[in-house]
């Protein structure tokens, strides 16, 4: 008897303390978003324009829309086209300058705008200015290592059809005349070097992202949860996906089944993907990397600067901290940020926890976690360094591409958080990796979204890869095939290697969109274009 009054004294204890089972929603979604940012976006719009029959929800731990990577302040704002980011053209032991990643990252871009063009062209987003705008874009070095390297990149890219219309030069007086601001003030004796390009965008993915989610809630039946949180992914019996969310105003917890899910959700990507418990996601790790920008909004300096100008990274620095001066249009203002000045914290995202890292790390990539910390010594450096910046030696630096710049207009604003990859490679070990990488199951059922650059311009080609993996099957058949096209006339084809091809394309999306384009000839020399591409290119052009 007593034993038995134990057992029940148990049972009862373990029925108190433990939690109901959240409820389900019974039915599957089609497609599950997880991360309402540029990239579930463009998926989200795709997949609609694909197949308008799918369900489809997304899942937002913050209370708007784009608000982690893909707001304004919170990355770049860069059309990244390779004009200008000296990262993705190395020097080669030999001496010469590698294009191959400059390239593959320009046709992505061309990918992306003839998009963008699309949904403008069907009437899905509305004026092009309110989300891309023209701004030059300019590489500016000083020193004679520096100047020998980036007069053999522009003889390098001169090859390469898509970068003809390349300006370079070495004097002062021609540089001034770019980047007025840049020169006044400076050293007459420093020797310096700059390359321009007319056809560099800047854009407002905020605005972007916003748009396209609104034209999938309001024309296509798609819902977005904000302020629900992800809590765990687990694979049900029946092959669908239980996802379990929780709203964080009310603190209520269920779980939505799916059969498809994205993890797109920037930084938290990672922890959720190790949470789905497939084997593709064994080995990854990652390592965040904040940002903080000076920012002006004094008129007198903002009118005198109309261009993107990156300079040389420093030793150990990741992509991302390139330091640049731009132009930002943003929200029909103009504004000129400096930076990014580096920042290192545990966070995966800008409002995410400070056990994200630690969380991260387990059994199947604590090796190569480790691993990659001691092969990127100089990163760890450079990042300590940062984070110990004073105001002053901020300005030292921002000094350096503006040479008569007083403090007194500047302000320090916080960027975005990002999350740079660490991969367990076979022959390698753990190495850190400055892409994206989309990471999927084998069945392409749950296919997450990992690392930072060239990030969300080129959202659209990224897009496709996870089509690619999720959808293979058809994405092959003719109704597919077909409706790729229409939203990508080039799908399929390269441009870089057919100048013919090339013009057709930029002159559609370019037209379209209202930015300026150049016109190659057939043995791929450049020609100046008008302002605006002629209305008449306005058709999409039928690509074999």
């Amino acid at each position: 008897m007593r034993k038995s009054i134990v057992i029940l004294m148990s049972c009862l204890i373990l029925a108190a303390c433990s939690k109901p089972p959240a409820p389900t929603d019974d039915k599957p979604v089609d497609v599950l978003l997880i991360g309402a940012g540029t990239m579930s976006a463009t998926l989200g719009t795709m997949l609609k324009e694909l197949d308008p029959t799918l369900t489809m929800a997304f899942y937002e731990r913050m209370d708007k829309v784009a608000a982690e990577s893909s707001d304004a302040m919170n990355n770049a704002g860069t059309g990244h086209s390779a004009f200008a980011e000296l990262n993705y053209t190395p020097e080669a032991a030999d001496g010469h300058i590698e294009t191959k990643k400059a390239v593959e990252i320009n046709e992505q871009f061309e990918v992306s705008k003839q998009f963008w063009a699309y949904q403008v062209k069907s009437g899905y987003l509305g004026a092009p200015t309110t989300f891309i705008n023209n701004v030059p874009h300019m590489a500016f070095v000083w020193g004679d290592d520096n100047i020998n390297f980036l007069r053999k990149r522009y003889a390098a890219l001169q090859k390469e059809n898509l970068f003809k219309g390349m300006l370079y030069s070495e004097d002062p007086a021609k540089i001034a005349e770019w980047a007025p601001l840049v020169m006044t003030g400076r050293d007459p004796s420093q020797k310096i070097a700059a390359t321009r390009m007319e056809i560099g965008t800047d854009v407002n993915f905020g605005n972007l992202t916003r748009a396209l989610v609104k034209h999938l809630t309001d024309s296509h039946g798609a819902t977005v949860n904000l302020r629900t949180q992800v809590e765990d992914i687990k694979r049900g019996t029946d092959g669908n996906w239980n996802v379990t969310v929780k709203n964080l105003d009310t603190n209520a917890v269920k779980t939505v089944r799916a059969k498809f899910v994205f993890v797109g959700a920037g930084g938290g990507s990672l922890p959720l993907l190790e949470k789905s418990g497939i084997p593709e996601a064994k080995g990854y790790g990652g390592v965040p990397v904040g940002g903080q920008w000076l920012v002006t909004t004094n008129q007198a300096l903002v009118e005198k600067h109309a261009a993107k100008v990156y300079g040389k990274a420093s030793v150990g620095s990741p992509p991302m901290s390139v330091p640049h001066l731009d132009t930002r249009i943003i929200d029909g203002k103009k504004a000129l940020l400096f930076g990014p000045f580096a920042t290192f914290s545990t966070k995966f995202l800008k409002n995410g926890s400070w056990v994200d890292l630690p969380a991260s790390i387990g059994t199947g990539n604590v090796r190569p976690m480790l691993q990659a910390g001691w092969d990127n010594i100089p990163l760890t450096k450079y990042l300590i360094e940062q984070v110990l910046n004073s105001p002053e030696d901020r300005l030292a630096t921002l000094r350096e591409y503006l040479p008569e710049a007083k403090m007194e207009d500047w302000t320090l604003q916080n960027a975005g958080q990002r999350v740079q990859i660490v991969k367990d490679l076979p022959e390698k070990g753990g190495v850190l990796q400055f892409g994206t990488e989309v990471v999927g199951s084998a069945d392409g059922s749950i296919v997450a979204l990992l690392g930072a650059s060239p990030g969300a311009s080129t959202a659209p080609p990224i897009m496709i890869k996870v089509l690619q993996t999720a959808f293979k099957a058809k994405l092959a058949t003719p109704e597919w095939d077909a409706k790729m096209k229409a939203m990508v006339p080039s799908y399929g084809h390269k441009l870089n290697s057919d100048p013919v091809l090339a013009n057709q394309i930029r002159q559609y999306s370019s037209s379209v969109l209202g930015l300026k384009a150049f016109t190659l000839d057939e043995t791929g020399s450049a020609q100046p274009a008008p302002a605006v591409v002629p209305a008449a290119a306005l058709a999409a052009p039928v690509v074999k």
